[in-house]
Order: structure tokens, then C-alpha cells, then sequence
């Protein structure tokens, strides 16, 4: 083997080396995640703490759905990321169209100014909503999923990120389908959807994340427990009189599942989405 070959396979050691000692501080809470909801209250408790445990209790699952009403929460949370996922990237991929394709008066400062309300901070308006949506009775029964979803319907990141994307599309396609008669909606339909796949999934897996990990603004709206999220019911978990730490990381572990799956199978849709309009 060559020195510069040695050289080589050195370098892509240490690279590799460097990779896993900064991956686990970020791995081994999930993994103690996992682990912990399995084990026994015997074994979680030892000192010093066990990393494996010494016998599976899947008992755990079981109890923390008895314990609260963690199954409705669960399907509360489905539903709620759901519509904010689908509202989110049906009025990301329309505005994102017309900033990019469409001709409009002060096109340039009015895209300025919608993005000027990713600047405003959360914190900012979370009241002014609440009065709102509270005003409108939407903070019982099951109007509450209105509660939930309507503040989010809309955001300015994902057509950012879209917009970012379809200025990419080749211009030469785009006036040959106008030439043939394509109108908008059967150009965006049929050609720049499916071309776009990538940013529409980034966009589509940010959405899903952020909602489905919403906790302060599920807490201050639901009253009751059948209409509060899974976020919520995690929390419920350490405040209930029977809760025990495997429990607890047994209701973590269950809201870890689809967030975790989604980066998984969704990781080169987000890398690929992303760096969509980065090189021009």
C-alpha cells in the first residue's frame, strides 16, 4: 500500500473516530430511552446505574397507558401534526409558486416582508393567540383540535424553502409548458411537484417534528385530559401519584417512536432538501 493510500485510510479513521465520540452525548439519552422504559424499577434504580437490563419488562407500555389516558393523547398528537403538516405544505407550495413564477407588483419586498415574521418570536404573540382562539370557544370539547392546529397553518420557513427550490426549475421547461397551454395549476400538478419531491419532504418532516414536539401551547389550551397531546401526557406521567422513572421513560420512549422513524427513513429528503437552492 502506498504512503499516500496509508495516509488516506488514516485520515478516514480519525474522521470516524471524531464522528462517534460526538455522537454519543446525542445517542445515549435515546438509547437510555429505550432501554430504561424495558427495564425493571430494581434495575433503574441500581447504583451504579445498568446500561443493560437484566430482565424486559414490556409491563411498563401497559401501565403507562392505564395510568392516563396516553392512547386518546396519542391519537390528539397524530391528529393535530396531521393538519398543521398538510395545511403547512399545501400554503407553502402555493405561496412558494407565486413568489417564484408569478409576476407581481413589489414581488421582492413583499417576500421581504413575509419573511420578516420569522423574526418574531413565539413568545411575542402566544398570548394575543390564546385571547383569540379563546374567544372563539375553540378550547373545548372537540373544537379544540381547531385550537390546536389553527395558529400553524402557515409559515413563513417552508416557503422559504420551497421558493429557494422552485427558482432552481430550468425556465426553458417552464415556458415550453406554457407554450403548449399548460395553465398554473396543471404546471405546478403534473411537472414542478413531482420534480420537487425533496424540499416538499424536508418541509414536510420540519413540520411534522415541530408540531408533534409542541408542548407549551397544547399545555395552556387543553382543560381536559381526552383533548391534551402526547407531549402533555408524558408530563402527566411524572406528576401522577403511582409514577416511577420506568414509566416515564416508557411514555418517552412512545413519543420518541415516530419523530425517530422519521428521521431514519427521512434523513436524505432533509439533506437533500435543504441544500436544494444552495448551489445555483
Amino acid at each position: 500500500m502506498s504512503r499516500s493510500a496509508t495516509s488516506s485510510v488514516t485520515s478516514k479513521i480519525i474522521v470516524y473516530l471524531v464522528l462517534i465520540v460526538c455522537a454519543i452525548p446525542v445517542v445515549f439519552p435515546l438509547y437510555y430511552a429505550f432501554v430504561g422504559g424495558i427495564m425493571t424499577p430494581g434495575d433503574l434504580a441500581s447504583y451504579p446505574p445498568k446500561l443493560l437490563p437484566t430482565a424486559i419488562d414490556l409491563g411498563n407500555f401497559t401501565s403507562a397507558l392505564d395510568t392516563i389516558p396516553l392512547a386518546r393523547q396519542y391519537l390528539n398528537s397524530a391528529i393535530q401534526t396531521g393538519i398543521v403538516t398538510i395545511c403547512q405544505l399545501l400554503s407553502s407550495v402555493l405561496a412558494a409558486y407565486a413568489f417564484a413564477f408569478l409576476r407581481m407588483w413589489a414581488k421582492t419586498a413583499m417576500f421581504a416582508l413575509f419573511m420578516v415574521t420569522l423574526m418574531v418570536p413565539w413568545e411575542a404573540i402566544i398570548l394575543p393567540n390564546y385571547l383569540l382562539i379563546s374567544d372563539l370557544g375553540l378550547t373545548k370539547g372537540p373544537l379544540t383540535y381547531l385550537g390546536l392546529t389553527l395558529p400553524f397553518l402557515a409559515h413563513a420557513f417552508g416557503t422559504f424553502l420551497l421558493r429557494q427550490s422552485f427558482l432552481q426549475f430550468p425556465v426553458e421547461v417552464r415556458d415550453a409548458a406554457v407554450m403548449d397551454g399548460c395553465g398554473h395549476l396543471r404546471f405546478l400538478w403534473r411537472i414542478l411537484l413531482p420534480l420537487s419531491k425533496p424540499a416538499i419532504a424536508a418541509v414536510g418532516v420540519y413540520v411534522f417534528m415541530t408540531t408533534w414536539n409542541q408542548y407549551f401551547w397544547p399545555l395552556i389550551l387543553g382543560n381536559d385530559d381526552q383533548y391534551k397531546t402526547l407531549q402533555i401526557g408524558v408530563s402527566m406521567l411524572n406528576d401522577a401519584e403511582s409514577s416511577s422513572p420506568t414509566l416515564i421513560l416508557a411514555g418517552v420512549t412512545l413519543a420518541l417512536i415516530p419523530t425517530l422513524a422519521l428521521v431514519i427513513f427521512g434523513q436524505r429528503f432533509i439533506i437533500r432538501g435543504l441544500t436544494a437552492g444552495a448551489v445555483k
